[in-house]
C-alpha cells in the first residue's frame, strides 16, 4: 500500500508539472508576443519630440501605478478558492460587486481630475490637456482588465488570458501607429492606442468568463472577505509600488529629456517580467486550489529556479547588448543617457522578480504576517526617494535596495517567519 501511494503521488506530481509547464509555456509565449507589440509602440518615439514621449511615459506610469496587480490577484484567489469549494453563486456576486465598485471609484477619480486639471498639467509639464483626458478611459480599462484576468487566472483559463494579452499588444501598436504616423497626434495618439488595445483585450477577457458572473448571485460574508482582500491588496500593492513609483518620481523631479531617457531604460528593464511573470501567474491559483483542498505541491521551488534563470539572463543580456538595443528602439539622442542607466536598472529588477515568486507563495497560503513589514518597506522606499535623488542612477540604486529588501523580507517569512492561517470566503449566515 505505501508503494502504491508513493507511485500515485509521483504520477500526480508528474501530471501537475506537465500541466504547469504547458500552461506557463503558452502564457509566456502570449506575454512575450503581446509585450513585443506593446514595446514596439516605443519605436514611435523616433517620430515624436522627446517632451511628447516623456508625457506619454508619465501617463503610462500612472496607468501602471493603478493597483491592477493587487486587484487581479485578489480576484484570482477568490475565484480559485470559490471553484475549489463549489461556491460559484457567491463568486458571481463578488465579481458583480467588484465591477460596479470599480466603476463608481473611477467616476470619483474623473471628478477629482476635473477639479485639479490645471495643477496636474503644470506639475507633470503636460502641454496638451487632450492627453490627460484620453487617459481617463485608459484608467478605467486598466482596472477592469486585471479584474477579469483574475477571473481567468483563478479558473486557470490561461488560453483566453493569452489571447487577450496578444490582442492588447496588437491593438495598441496598430492604432497608435496610425494616430502618430498618419494623424501626427504624438502623445495623445499613443494614448489612443492604449485605449484601443485595452478595449480589445477586455472583449477577450470578459466573454469567456460569463459563466461565472451571469449566474444569480447569493450573499457572502463581507467581513470574512475583507480579512483576505485587505492583506492581499496591500501585499501585492507594495510589489506594484516598487515596480512603478520611480518613473513618476523622476518625471516630477528631472527635466523632460532626462525623464524620457529614464522611461526608455525602465521599459527595457521591466520587459524581463514578461519572461518570469507567467510562471508566478500560473503558480498562484494552483497554490490556492491546493491549499483549499489540503494538497501538497512543490511548484514554488520550480518557479523560483526558473525565475532566477530567466530574470538573471535577461539582465545579463541588457548589460551586454544594451547600447545596441537602445539604438535599435529609440532615437540616437537616447543612446548615451539610456545606456548608462540600463545596467543598473536591469539588475535592480532581478530581486523584485524573485521576491514576487515568494510573495505569491506566501499570499496564496494566506500567510499574511509578511504584509506589515512590506508596508513599512513601501513607506521607507517613498521617503528614500525624496532624500536621495541627485541623479537618475541614484534613484535606481534606491529602487534596487528596496527590491533587495523585498526579497529578504519574503525569504524570511517563507523559511523562518512563522505561519498563520486565515479564513475563507463563506456564505453569509
Amino acid at each position: 500500500m505505501p508503494a502504491e501511494k508513493t507511485e500515485t503521488a509521483r504520477a500526480s506530481a508528474t501530471a501537475q508539472h506537465a500541466s504547469f509547464f504547458r500552461q506557463s509555456g503558452w502564457l509566456m509565449f502570449a506575454t512575450i508576443a503581446g509585450g513585443l507589440f506593446m514595446t514596439a509602440v516605443h519605436f514611435l518615439s523616433k517620430a515624436i519630440p522627446e517632451a511628447e514621449y516623456g508625457q506619454f511615459g508619465t501617463f503610462l506610469a500612472v496607468a501602471m501605478f493603478i493597483p491592477a496587480m493587487p486587484l487581479q490577484m485578489v480576484v484570482a484567489q477568490q475565484t480559485a478558492q470559490a471553484l475549489a469549494l463549489r461556491r460559484e453563486h457567491e463568486l458571481s456576486g463578488l465579481i458583480r460587486a467588484a465591477w460596479l465598485g470599480t466603476f463608481l471609484v473611477w467616476l470619483v477619480g474623473v471628478g477629482i481630475v476635473f477639479l485639479f486639471q490645471g495643477t496636474i498639467l503644470q506639475q507633470w509639464k503636460i502641454s496638451n490637456p487632450m492627453a490627460l483626458w484620453l487617459t481617463m478611459p485608459v484608467l478605467l480599462f486598466t482596472v477592469w482588465l486585471p479584474m477579469f484576468y483574475g477571473v481567468l487566472q483563478g479558473q486557470q483559463s490561461f488560453f483566453w488570458m493569452g489571447w487577450s494579452m496578444m490582442a492588447n499588444g496588437v491593438g495598441r501598436m496598430g492604432i497608435a501607429a496610425l494616430a502618430v504616423l498618419v494623424l501626427h497626434w504624438y502623445a495623445p495618439g499613443m494614448i489612443i492606442g492604449m485605449v484601443g488595445g485595452l478595449f480589445l483585450a477586455l472583449v477577450f477577457a470578459i466573454w469567456p468568463t460569463r459563466s461565472l458572473w451571469l449566474p444569480s448571485p447569493v450573499p457572502f460574508d463581507w467581513s470574512s472577505l475583507l480579512r483576505q482582500v485587505i492583506p492581499l491588496t496591500l501585499g501585492f500593492g507594495v510589489f506594484q509600488f516598487l515596480l512603478t513609483a520611480d518613473t513618476m518620481f523622476v518625471r516630477a523631479s528631472f527635466s523632460e529629456s532626462t525623464s524620457a531617457f529614464y522611461v526608455s531604460a525602465g521599459t527595457l528593464s521591466r520587459a524581463s517580467m514578461w519572461l518570469v511573470g507567467p510562471l508566478a501567474t500560473v503558480m498562484f491559483p494552483k497554490l490556492v486550489h491546493a491549499k483549499a483542498k489540503a494538497q501538497k505541491t512543490d511548484l514554488v521551488s520550480v518557479v523560483l529556479l526558473g525565475t532566477l534563470i530567466f530574470a538573471g539572463g535577461g539582465a545579463m543580456g541588457l548589460w551586454v547588448l544594451g547600447p545596441w538595443v537602445v539604438k535599435f528602439m529609440f532615437k540616437p539622442s537616447y543612446v548615451q543617457q539610456a545606456t548608462a542607466l540600463l545596467p543598473w536598472y536591469a539588475w535592480a529588477v532581478v530581486p523584485l522578480a524573485l521576491g514576487n515568486v515568494l510573495l505569491n507563495n506566501l499570499l496564496a497560503h494566506s500567510l499574511f504576517k509578511v504584509v506589515p513589514a512590506l508596508c513599512l518597506l513601501a513607506v521607507g522606499y517613498a521617503f528614500a526617494l525624496t532624500q536621495f535623488h541627485d541623479s537618475p542612477i541614484t534613484v535606481i540604486k534606491v529602487l534596487g535596495s528596496a527590491n533587495l529588501l523585498l526579497l529578504a523580507i519574503c525569504a524570511w517569512y517563507t523559511w523562518g517567519g512563522g505561519k498563520q492561517e486565515a479564513g475563507v470566503l463563506s456564505p453569509k449566515s
